[in-house]
């Protein structure tokens, strides 16, 4: 059903640190495992809208319409701005031995869901990645691509669960460092910063 090609490319892939992944470290890193599990999933669960438009063709609807493209990239680019500002307002406000609520939880995991559903470049991606391994053969490739879609968002999960709970490790280094955890939100505001223009210079 998928290839050894597709695993390991899917692998590299979701290996990459990108704008998931940072969030769901620094969210190990200040908040704890709970906390990074949720981004993790909260993530994942952002990428399906993209799969979707991927697997129904509307990703070419929207490579095509550059309108619509500049839209969703500068939603996502404001976002991240925010996510930056966030976190440096709250520099060494954070309890980072604290237990999240319930409620705190989902509020993270809906966090990493915007963060993946707002960019743009995910649905081009996903439109030129997930038919080079659809089989010739294949007497459904619509069932294939989500086959593979389910396949690679395992994978996604996984990995970003094997961050985030590194990153919960590291944790103990910096709790009794007020002042090495300040300047750690300070980095990481610094690198939404540069994603959110990094963002804003894509082109489709």
């Amino acid at each position: 059903m998928f290839s050894t090609e597709f695993l390991l490319t899917s692998l590299v892939v979701v290996l990459i640190p990108g704008t998931g992944v940072i969030y769901t470290v620094s969210t190990g890193l200040f908040k704890g495992w709970q906390a990074s599990i949720a981004a993790a999933f909260g993530c994942t669960i952002g990428i399906i809208p993209h799969l979707t438009a991927s697997i129904l063709g509307l990703s070419a609807i929207l490579h095509m319409s550059a309108l619509a493209f500049q839209l969703v990239k500068y939603a996502g680019v404001i976002y991240l701005l925010y996510l930056a500002w966030s976190m440096w307002r709250e520099t060494g406000a954070l309890q980072i031995n604290q237990q999240d609520s319930a409620k705190n939880l989902r509020q993270i995991a809906v966090k990493g869901f915007l963060i993946n559903i707002l960019n743009p470049k995910l649905s081009i991606f996903f439109l030129a990645f997930l038919p080079q391994f659809v089989s010739t053969a294949s007497t459904s490739p619509l069932f294939q691509m989500l086959i593979l879609s389910a396949v690679f968002m395992a994978m996604t999960l996984a990995i970003f669960i094997l961050y985030g709970i590194s990153a919960n490790y590291v944790r103990i280094y910096i709790v009794n460092s007020p002042t090495l955890t300040t300047w750690l939100q300070r980095a990481f505001a610094v690198i939404f910063a540069a994603l959110a223009a990094k963002l804003a210079m894509a082109e489709e």
